[in-house]
């Protein structure tokens, strides 16, 4: 059915549901592991502030539909030349390094509203949960996650560092410096361990162990469930995760600039082969890409 809200009307690249005192918003571009272009971006922002003026809503799901919460930006879209609007009279984020920087904090003051709504949001994470995908799931209140997810940000390899990064806030400094300095993915089952997320599951039970997360939440006041919220948000922002937002944004910006032999390589192949090749010259030498932890953890 399409929604019609006084935020979010008419959505095209989500779903939108209020059920039991619970909003449920989907990333619906399965086709394209529900990449994130400038359209998702805009409704996703629109949804959010939709359920946080709901007075029946008490608490957010955010999910994605198919096979993978979402495997990150859209690089062959519109997401990689801005708006994909250039008629001479604004900027687009393929000039210089200011151009960069504005891009990406504004695409940042869009879903850093997860992080900033009054209202809790819990991640329910499946399947893939790469680079942009995880600058959506770090900044929820809780990731829960299937045990067999893959999240991780590969695209620091050689493409740049993430633009929003909540990484050190979840799994500390050692955990963060290891996964981006390898581009290396987690499983969810591990992820738990290193407190990347909050609880992980088989893949079969997520949606349910996701459902009574939701709904033992939602029986509380969403007065209260505001100030549990935002004490614990406003800690974080004394331990500098806004300021962190964004020197995130400008010290991507400044990596995509980097001319060392990998990014150089990546950009070529994007230029003689496409994204694909590209993609697979990037992290064949990591081999699977994923941490295997020892038995002591």
């Amino acid at each position: 059915m399409e929604y019609r809200g006084r935020y979010l009307q008419s959505p095209e690249f989500i779903l939108f549901e209020v059920r039991d005192r619970i909003a449920r918003i989907t990333l619906n571009r399965p086709d394209k592991r529900n990449a994130l272009g400038a359209g998702m971006i805009s409704e996703l922002h629109d949804a959010l502030l939709e359920a946080d003026a709901l007075i029946d809503v008490n608490v957010i799901v955010l999910s994605g539909a198919g096979k993978d919460f979402c495997a990150g930006y859209d690089l062959a879209g519109a997401y990689a030349g801005g708006d994909g609007v250039d008629d001479g009279r604004y900027r687009t984020t393929n000039g210089t390094l200011d151009d960069d920087c504005w891009g990406m904090e504004k695409t940042q003051r869009e879903t850093s509203l997860l992080f900033q709504i009054h209202k809790p949001v819990i991640a329910k994470v499946h399947g893939n949960c790469l680079a942009g995908g995880t600058d959506l799931a770090l900044q929820c209140d809780m990731v829960v996650a299937a045990e067999n997810a893959r999240i991780g940000f590969p695209a620091t390899r050689a493409n740049g560092t993430p633009p929003s990064n909540m990484w050190m806030y979840h799994c500390g400094p050692q955990w963060a410096k290891r996964l981006l300095m390898t581009g290396d993915c987690v499983y969810g089952r591990d992820a738990v361990k290193i407190g990347l997320v909050l609880d992980a599951f088989p893949a079969e039970r997520l949606d349910a162990e996701v459902d009574e997360l939701a709904r033992r939440i939602s029986l509380v006041d969403s007065e209260l469930l505001a100030a549990h919220k935002r004490v614990v948000n406003f800690a974080l922002e004394l331990q500098g995760a806004q300021t962190v937002q964004r020197v995130a944004a400008e010290l991507d910006a400044r990596a995509h600039l980097a001319q060392g032999p990998r990014r150089r390589q990546f950009k070529a192949d994007m230029a003689a082969h496409g994204l694909k090749t590209a993609l697979k010259n990037r992290d064949e030498p990591f081999g699977d890409g994923m941490v295997h932890l020892s038995d002591n953890h």
